[in-house]
């Protein structure tokens, strides 16, 4: 009986360098969730968010506008004070939701390029573009803000002092707006609107979840370059009014599904074999959300077009010069 078991067991083995479920739980699963998780902690730095909330699905994120309808007179001593009426205006609602993503790598092109190829390397990029979509979600946000600020350079002053007074208009908006509040100024511009300046510039850039961004930038406050943003303009909020919140991807919903997070529970992920269809999947959970709260804190300011330069006419000695070579 026990030469049977032992003959099934070498007909039924596994074949030489296969790769199986041990290969990739967790170990790859935990390498790629900690770098996203990471990643997600070094924007919450840069925006500066102090905790991400966890939150069940299905709760609403609201965005609110403020404003003041009126500004009464002042009154005479003993008389009634007026009212000043405020108004508080929803702008966005969004609700969170648990989002899944699942990649699936054949056979064939493991087979083709190896495992590290197929697997590995094709599942950064697939992390970098969820990357994507938090960020593209957080900069719809952005953009509905509601406020508006100057250009306090010349309309046709040239691209540096064009960027620099955007920059001063909206600090001073923000300074106005959160006044009495120790604030932290963020401001966000499309790359192809400060390349220029930058060029010309000393300045270090970081990197943080795929944001580059300048700290202290002119000493007003961190900028964030992006292209999600559109080019021509400058957004900018304080810190204190950019909020965090995810849904755990781990609880129950990853003890179902065998997911692999890290002790914050942002995200959960999980690599499994597919023998149906001979394949390894790639399967991750996450509902990060990074918002802002007023819409009313949230400023814009134009970036002026850069002036074209006049030709500078020649002197008269110059004229004859050019007039002769052209002989």
């Amino acid at each position: 009986m026990n030469r049977i078991r032992k003959y099934a067991k070498q007909i039924f083995a596994a074949e030489a360098n296969t790769t199986t479920s041990a290969d990739l739980e967790p170990v790859i699963s935990i390498d790629h969730t900690n770098r996203l998780v990471e990643g997600i902690k070094s924007l919450q730095t840069v925006l500066g968010i102090v905790d991400l909330k966890p939150m069940a699905e299905g709760t609403t994120v609201k965005m609110y506008k403020t404003t003041q309808k009126n500004t009464p007179d002042q009154v005479a001593e003993g008389e009634t004070i007026l009212l000043t009426k405020l108004e508080r205006k929803l702008v966005k609602t969004f609700e969170l939701k648990l989002n899944k993503y699942r990649k699936q790598t054949t056979a064939e092109a493991i087979q083709k390029v190896g495992k590290q190829k197929a697997i590995n390397e094709t599942d950064t990029v697939f992390m970098r573009n969820i990357q994507k979509g938090i960020k593209n979600t957080f900069f719809v946000f952005v953009a509905a803000g509601t406020g508006t600020a100057e250009n306090l350079a010349e309309k046709k002053a040239k691209a540096s002092a064009s960027i620099q007074g955007a920059l001063a208009g909206l600090w001073a908006k923000l300074s106005a707006y959160f006044e009495d509040m120790d604030v932290e100024p963020i401001y966000f511009i499309n790359p192809l609107d400060i390349a220029t300046y930058l060029a010309n510039a000393q300045i270090t850039i970081q990197t943080a979840f795929g944001f580059q961004y300048v700290e202290n930038f002119l000493g007003l406050g961190t900028v964030v370059l992006d292209n999600s943003l559109p080019a021509g303009s400058v957004v900018g909020t304080v810190k204190q009014n950019l909020n965090g919140v995810f849904i755990p991807a781990d609880g129950s919903v990853g003890e179902t599904f065998g997911l692999t997070t890290d002790e914050t529970g942002m995200v959960g992920m999980k690599h499994y074999l597919a023998d149906d269809s001979a394949s390894v999947n790639t399967l991750i959970m996450e509902g990060v959300t990074f918002y802002a709260e007023d819409a009313s804190g949230i400023f814009k300011a134009p970036i002026a077009v850069e002036a074209a330069t006049e030709p500078a006419s020649l002197s008269t000695e110059e004229a004859t010069v050019a007039t002769e070579a052209k002989k």
